[in-house]
């Protein structure tokens, strides 16, 4: 009962000076709003990345063209063949199931009047086994449309339903950078699958895309199909003794591609995230600072302002405790104010982000939630206490005499 009337004294304390007590909130609302919104992006972030990757699948490894170092500026370099792909599964047939070449390169798809832009993807009659990614419609591409480069596609289910809508588009004809092909089959509706949204991808036979589409001769990526996620690191030993031997790499020479395997993507992942928080998260402590200081600076002033209120109150009984008690729960009020208001701004933005981008995924634990309120009332405490100290030290003689 006791400590309600304190609460009560300093809420009425608070509504006596409202204009400047909400100003005081303002900083706690940024800061607070801060550490919300980055968490929800961090959040967010991470798990769109994860759920990217684990659709790739534990038993997988990825091979990408290598970073020459040598310059000093990280550049690319090409060194991915067709042949590494019949080479990987030739000599580690006892521990690979399959093997995918990809090259892919943006494209723009054109039916009639209606056009889309859209990744051409170019790969093997394995890739569908491998991603678990079959056709709605029709069939994929096949081993004799890749040895014999035919012209023939396989729209994703986005790219399909932007050109022909609730039609069948199997057996037409649409021209990808102005060149004819023949739509064999659609592919069923997936979302992301590991790097690409393939909703808005168009899949050829690998030989036609690097051949008589983008004139290319390396690949972007090879995916290797473990038999079984415990294989995968003998598999990827395979893979680079296999790889160092068919680009004649000498010993002691660095390596001209780069493996990865889920696991070190998450790893990455993580590094990269942990950078991204020490960032946002400096940014918003500065913010709860700057609040902290506005809470002590209008405490100092209620302090000064009501020192003669302070000296009735001693000389009629009131122990130095409650004077304390006082103010560090106006204080606090304050900072819950400002917290609450802070958790509700930050996730409204954080929501408006993902809204208004399409890009950003955002996600707000409720443990991030109560962080937040617990460290409003703990920038509170510790930027009151000093007023409310000095409040409860006031002499109650020279406090009635202060006018």
């Amino acid at each position: 009962m006791f400590h309600l009337r304190i609460m009560a004294m300093a809420i009425r304390g608070l509504q006596q000076n409202l204009l400047r007590s909400l100003l005081a909130t303002l900083g706690v609302i940024i800061g607070v709003g801060a550490v919300v919104s980055a968490v929800s992006i961090l959040e967010g972030a991470q798990r769109d990345i994860l759920e990217r990757f684990e659709t790739l699948g534990a038993d997988q490894v990825i091979v990408f063209n290598g970073t020459d170092r040598r310059s000093g500026r990280g550049t690319a370099t090409n060194s991915l063949l067709p042949e590494d792909a019949d080479r990987i599964a030739q000599e580690g047939e006892d521990l690979i199931l399959a093997t995918t070449p990809q090259s892919n390169d943006a494209a723009q798809i054109k039916y009639f009047q209606r056009n889309t832009p859209a990744t051409v993807l170019g790969t093997t009659e394995s890739y569908t086994a491998l991603n678990h990614y079959h056709p709605a419609q029709g069939r994929f591409i096949t081993r004799e449309d890749v040895r014999g480069s035919s012209m023939v596609c396989v729209l994703g289910h986005k790219v399909a339903e932007d050109l022909f809508g609730a039609r069948s588009p199997v057996g037409k004809t649409v021209k990808i950078n102005g060149k004819s092909f023949i739509v064999v089959g659609v592919m069923e509706e997936k979302g992301v699958l590991g790097f690409f949204e393939v909703d808005k991808q168009v899949v050829i036979p690998l030989t036609t895309a690097m051949g008589r589409m983008f004139g290319k001769r390396y690949l972007t990526m090879l995916v290797v199909q473990c038999v079984d996620s415990q294989h995968v690191p003998a598999c990827i030993e395979k893979v680079k003794k296999t790889l160092r031997a068919s680009h004649r790499i000498r010993a002691g020479e660095e390596d001209d591609f780069t493996v990865f395997t889920q696991d070190q993507f998450k790893q990455q992942l993580g590094q990269v995230t942990m950078i991204f928080a020490v960032v946002l998260y400096s940014i918003a402590g500065i913010s709860l600072v700057v609040g902290a200081i506005g809470i002590m600076n209008i405490m100092l002033v209620s302090v000064t302002e009501r020192t003669r209120e302070i000296g009735v109150r001693i000389a009629v009984g009131a122990r130095r405790m409650d004077i304390l008690k006082q103010f560090l729960t106006e204080a606090s009020v304050i900072s819950l104010l400002g917290g609450s208001l802070g958790v509700v701004c930050g996730w409204a933005i954080a929501n408006f982000l993902g809204e208004y981008t399409q890009v950003l995924q955002t996600y707000t634990p409720p443990a991030s939630i109560i962080a937040a309120l617990v460290m409003a009332v703990v920038v509170g405490l510790i930027s009151g206490m000093y007023p409310a100290v000095r409040a409860a030290r006031l002499d109650p003689v020279e406090s009635l005499r202060y006018e």
